[in-house]
């Protein structure tokens, strides 16, 4: 049995879609944010010293971030599964390139646009101009400019190839899904209809409306 520890409003949707895909039985330890920081709470340092989610127990091995949760459960479980072969260098490299894009590059620039649209919710309310026009230039100067470069560039990918690596969906889909899935729910993505197209197939996937079904509807912080 696999425990998974997940955190509301959290990547830990995408560990329970490949945990559905796989047909391993797992459980689910939820924990809820705090309504004030929106942090996650500090039982979750019991699982794991940095106290974030997802988190998974298998025995006894506690193994935290997605990308690594990915690798650990298809190396165990996958039986060469939603991963290409190296024989196949294009895709496997696709694979690993999109497995780390995710959290290395897209979803730091999707915490920023967070963190920037709630500095002025959060600041005393003498210096709330002064924090919301800091926050708005930063996003019209900088943040939207990079995530429309962002977007541009997973819809070419996409327009191509349908998903990320290899058939679908592969492990990189997988990690790639929570990122797509916030963007499309907090904002129109109807000029990147290959990006709506994916996210669709996702709402789609038997495995992933068990998840909906077990562990609710997705939702993101700031939606």
């Amino acid at each position: 049995m696999i425990h998974v520890h997940h955190l509301e409003k959290s990547r830990s949707h995408r560990i329970l879609w490949l945990l559905e895909i796989l047909a391993l039985d797992y459980d689910i330890h939820v924990y809820q944010r705090d309504r004030k920081t929106q942090q996650a709470p500090a039982a979750l340092k019991n699982i794991h010293p940095l106290g974030k989610s997802p988190v998974i127990m298998d025995g006894e091995l506690v193994i935290a971030e997605s990308g690594a949760i990915i690798d650990y459960l298809l190396h165990t479980y996958g039986k060469e599964r939603l991963q290409p072969s190296v024989d196949n260098i294009a895709d496997w490299v696709d694979y690993r390139y999109w497995l780390h894009y995710a959290e290395g590059s897209l979803m730091p620039l999707l915490v920023m646009q967070l963190v920037f649209k709630k500095i002025p919710a959060q600041s005393p309310w003498l210096i709330k101009p002064l924090a919301k026009g800091i926050g708005d230039k930063v996003s019209q100067q900088f943040l939207a400019p990079q995530l429309k470069q962002y977007l541009g560039f997973i819809e070419d990918h996409l327009a191509r190839k349908e998903n990320f690596a290899g058939e679908w969906p592969s492990g990189a889909d997988i990690q790639m899904s929570f990122p797509l899935q916030a963007i499309a729910a907090t904002q129109t993505l109807t000029t990147y209809p290959a990006i709506m197209r994916f996210v669709a197939r996702i709402d789609a996937d038997p495995a992933w409306q068990r998840v909906v079904e077990r562990a609710g509807p997705l939702t993101v912080p700031g939606e």
